[in-house]
């Protein structure tokens, strides 16, 4: 019997590593470059495709709370984040193609690994598979998932904001800064209320990519259109993405109407990513709009925002806590396909996955880790069967269980990190000695 990992994204990448880790070989399925998607631009494992930050990198919340446990795991994605990084205040952002590359040698170059460019269209049901196909799996294993699992997937849609040339930017306008003076990792394009109204008032108009008849809009609520969020009211934008707290304009020494924060997509500085830009409008109605933008009124787009469809599955009805399929329980399923969201997210599901097929090989229990830490937190999400509309999340306070006490705000975070990386290393010790 084989351990096969079908996709070559983030949960992918993680879950191989895992496994050769542990002395076993794996064959890992990469359509790519044979076949590609609406959303890839490379032929490298673990591409980016949309924001190049993995959030937070500050244990006292939840996803810098994840990472550090990732880092406990041997997260090889820690490893490249943090050999790859930009500057990006209290975030963890990284050079994309550097990020892509670093994971990209270190996986084709191990000699327990055989990696095979191309597409799988059914889920081979007598070895031990790791699905990991990401948010654009394909209709071939959508349709067998169905058959597997007998349940409909649901969907939403994900929304990739533009990335701008640095150059293109006026700097006359423009500034660099951190929310309350804390660094200067941030480009701002400041706004008053007249040229907030006027950018409002376009965007609203602006003309976007029609969905296709069968396409049903649900967006996850923690990434939604810019276009979107603007329809929810006139201010919704000034108190999300263009809020303007904590930054001051240097030109006027008073705190813009508004701000557009652009932060830094790769380490020469060349690119820079529109925070919170993550957009479904047409690409000529993009350059027109956002050049209303002060600072941006020449900017050259190195990439157009777009939007394309996310799969995943119905997790509590149909995967353990071990994100085994219950109906073929030598299936696992990794990254966005589980039901989480976002980059670490992902990434760790797929380090869970590869430590229990290895279990699963040599016949031994398999681990679910302590509620109480990010990833267990996380596993609860997926498993909680109260739940009627599953949707996926990020890793958040709220998935964990209550502190046995309550405790002021300021000090939550640091509370529950530190039982979780508690338990944690309890939980390691019990893999390492079983």
């Amino acid at each position: 019997m084989a351990i096969i990992v079908i996709g070559g994204g983030l949960a992918g990448v993680e879950a191989t590593w895992q496994i050769v880790r542990r002395g076993e070989s794996v064959i890992l399925y990469e359509m790519r470059p044979q076949k590609t998607t609406p959303a890839h631009k490379t032929a490298y494992l673990a591409e980016l495709v949309c924001s190049n930050s993995l959030r937070s990198q500050e244990v006292t919340t939840a996803v810098g709370l994840l990472k550090e446990e990732m880092r406990r795991l041997g997260s090889l994605v820690m490893e490249a984040a943090e050999k790859t990084a930009v500057p990006a205040g209290k975030a963890l952002a990284v050079d994309r193609e550097r990020f892509a590359q670093y994971i990209t040698q270190k996986i084709t170059t191990h000699p327990l690994v055989e990696i095979r460019h191309e597409e799988v269209t059914e889920i081979p049901r007598n070895d031990i598979v790791i699905l990991a196909t990401g948010p654009l799996t394909s209709d071939a294993i959508s349709e067998d998932l169905k058959r597997i699992t007998g349940k409909e997937h649901l969907h939403f849609y994900d929304a990739i904001a533009p990335i701008v040339y640095a150059d293109s930017i006026n700097m006359n306008i423009a500034f660099f800064a951190s929310r309350y003076g804390k660094g200067e990792d941030y480009i701002n394009c400041p706004l008053n209320e007249e040229e907030y109204n006027r950018f409002y008032e376009a965007l609203l108009k602006a003309e976007r990519v029609p969905l296709h008849a069968f396409e049903e809009p649900r967006y996850f609520e923690g990434c939604l259109p810019i276009e979107v969020m603007a329809e929810r009211g006139k201010d919704t934008l000034r108190f999300g993405p263009m809020k303007p707290v904590g930054i001051i304009d240097p030109r006027t020494g008073k705190q813009p109407y508004a701000v557009v924060q652009l932060r830094r997509d790769n380490k020469e500085g060349t690119l820079y990513n529109m925070v919170g830009f993550q957009t479904k409008l047409k690409w000529s109605e993009q350059k027109r709009v956002f050049r209303l933008i002060p600072g941006l009124e020449q900017a050259e787009f190195a990439r157009y925002g777009s939007i394309h469809r996310n799969t995943f599955i119905d997790a509590p009805r149909v995967l353990d806590k071990y994100l085994r399929l219950k109906n073929l329980p030598n299936v696992f399923i990794a990254g966005q396909l589980s039901g989480v969201e976002g980059y670490v997210e992902s990434a760790a599901t797929g380090i869970l996955a590869g430590i229990n097929a290895v279990r699963l090989l040599k016949n031994m229990p398999l681990f679910s880790p302590p509620p109480t830490t990010a990833l267990g937190a996380m596993i609860s999400h997926l498993t909680n069967i109260v739940t009627k509309d599953f949707q996926p999340s990020n890793i958040n306070w709220g998935l964990f269980p209550r502190l046995p006490k309550k405790v002021p705000k300021r000090e939550r975070g640091k509370l529950y990190a530190a039982r979780a990386l508690n338990d944690l290393e309890k939980w390691i010790r019990e893999i390492i000695n079983e």
